[in-house]
């Protein structure tokens, strides 16, 4: 072999050892998260309620130096009745002109991937995850989201056969649309007319068709940590989703991820970088991200004024009975931080 052939096979083999993992993903990722909130401006005649998405340590996150300051009436941690959704509140009562409050805490994220999945599925009886099964307000599981769903899964007979198979449909036929406000409102039905939109739009779309297909799904609700070592991360809001498999537990997917490496990076679905997106996101996860919570249709603790809340993954604040736009973080008012 000459030595210009050895030199390109060799260069091959780097490029691909580069790519099998993103560019930048390491094994862990960690920093130091602040939240700094104002609702000053918005008068001080009626009460304040804020509540914000409280992170937890679990087995791929940790999570410690919590701190809680401000000039709140009261304040606590409190979880919601369907999905236990850690919140944190603080209410500021009729009268008090300064409304701040600060909440800090470190973070340790690490890098996961499963996929030893076991060759033989477990018995398991659905009435176990009926949660994870039911429909939502916005991701109904019957009509045209079951007829789509028995399409693509159309011969599989396993959980994760059915997973896959939706999977591989999200990644090859929704896309990202810049243009979408936030991380989208994850309106099933619109989308599969037109499955333009961001994470929480693509999420969904796996989440609806997965439950129709009688395989328990759910969206997970976060935020990205930077890669720099200060980075304001207030509109870095990340949702992703797992799936079920009996015996062996939830596995993460991330199809809104492809698209949007697909978007920056200009690929097309015939590319072998955009496979190797697929195939890393298809029970991997970078450890760039937080865990906030999860659940759809919630009512906050303490109730909120109003119907229940699509998600509970931005910060969420009324004056009186009023809700603020917490898609404008600028008016809100809030920033949140990272600091390595």
């Amino acid at each position: 072999m000459g030595v210009k052939k050895f030199m390109r096979k060799f260069l091959t083999v780097i490029l691909l050892l580069l790519i099998a993992v993103p560019v930048g993903y390491a094994n862990t990722s960690s920093g130091l998260i602040s939240m700094k909130f104002d609702l000053s401006d918005h008068g001080n005649d009626k009460t304040a309620q804020l509540w914000i998405p409280y992170p937890i340590t679990n087995a791929n996150q940790d999570i410690s130096n919590i701190s809680v300051k401000g000039t709140m009436s009261s304040s606590g941690v409190y979880t919601d009745r369907t999905h236990e959704i850690p919140m944190l509140y603080a209410r500021w009562e009729n009268g008090i002109k300064k409304r701040t409050l600060t909440f800090s805490f470190n973070v340790t994220r690490k890098e996961f991937i499963h996929r030893d999945f076991p060759t033989k599925e477990s018995n398991w009886d659905p009435a176990d995850y009926t949660k994870y099964l039911s429909a939502t307000r916005l991701g109904p599981t019957d009509g045209e989201v079951k007829k789509l769903s028995d399409s693509i899964t159309l011969g599989q007979k396993t959980v994760l056969g059915k997973a896959k198979a939706i999977y591989d449909w999200t990644c090859e036929n929704t896309y990202r649309n810049p243009n979408t406000r936030g991380c989208g409102s994850g309106d099933v039905c619109s989308l599969i007319k037109d499955p333009g939109g961001k994470c929480t739009d693509i999420s969904s779309v796996f989440v609806s068709l997965a439950r129709a297909a009688g395989v328990p799904a759910r969206e997970i609700l976060g935020i990205r940590q930077g890669k720099k070592p200060l980075q304001d991360i207030s509109k870095w809001q990340h949702c992703w989703a797992e799936f079920y498999l009996p015996g062996y537990g939830w596995v993460p997917v991330d199809p809104a991820d492809v698209r949007k490496m697909m978007l920056k990076e200009k690929l097309e679905l015939s590319d072998k970088k955009t496979q190797t997106y697929r195939d890393y996101f298809w029970g991997g996860l970078d450890p760039y991200r937080i865990k906030l919570g999860q659940g759809k249709d919630i009512v906050l603790n303490p109730r909120q004024h109003g119907e229940p809340i699509n998600y509970l993954m931005y910060p969420y604040a009324q004056i009186g009975k009023k809700t603020v736009d917490w898609l404008d973080p600028e008016n809100f008012k809030y920033t949140i931080t990272y600091q390595q």
